[in-house]
């Protein structure tokens, strides 16, 4: 089993075991590379752009699924893609414990998505939460998602929220801590 399977279902590491930094390290060493290409890539050469995002994300960029550059994700073999996903520049995923992003789902500039969290009594010790955002939710700008959190279908998500539990179907949900304010029809 490797780390990333044995994180997602809920063990801990050190990071600074050997297995860990070799599969963990490994990833983020990819992915550096690769957003580094990304991100000093003329904007307008989105065809290059786009083949970037696909070798970065396993060619999961189909569909209508683009994000705009500059963007960091560091585990993109974590993360799981639909079809018309769409992030505004700025994007941060921390995905070593798994961010899978339904169909329609639309993001603006600043997201941050944070699967990962160190233990309060030994910051080298990693434990990590799945991050799931369900078909045609919208997360406003600079919205930051805790670990474990799920986003319900057609939700909305403000500006500068922070989610730091799941949200149902078809919410708006504000503030910090995020907090459901009404429901769409």
């Amino acid at each position: 089993m490797s780390v990333f399977e044995k994180l997602r279902d809920g063990q801990s590491y050190d990071i600074r075991d050997k297995q860990y930094q070799k599969e963990v390290h490994g990833e983020i060493d990819r992915c550096n590379d690769i957003c580094f290409d990304i991100n000093t890539t003329k904007p307008s050469n989105k065809r290059k752009i786009l083949k970037l995002e696909n070798e970065l994300l396993n060619n999961q960029m189909n569909d209508g699924t683009f994000f705009t550059p500059p963007m960091y994700i560091d585990c993109a073999n974590r993360v799981f893609l639909g079809k018309n996903v769409y992030a505004n520049h700025n994007l941060t995923m921390m995905s070593v414990g798994t961010i899978t992003i339904d169909d329609g789902v639309m993001m603006g500039p600043g997201v941050g998505l944070f699967t990962d969290n160190h233990e309060p009594k030994n910051i080298r010790t990693i434990s990590t939460k799945e991050i799931h955002i369900k078909k045609n939710a919208w997360l406003g700008a600079r919205v930051n998602v805790a670990p474990g959190v799920t986003i319900g279908e057609n939700s909305i998500i403000g500006t500068g929220a922070v989610v730091t539990k799941d949200i149902p179907d078809n919410a708006v949900a504000v503030g910090v801590p995020a907090k459901v304010i009404k429901y769409i029809k």
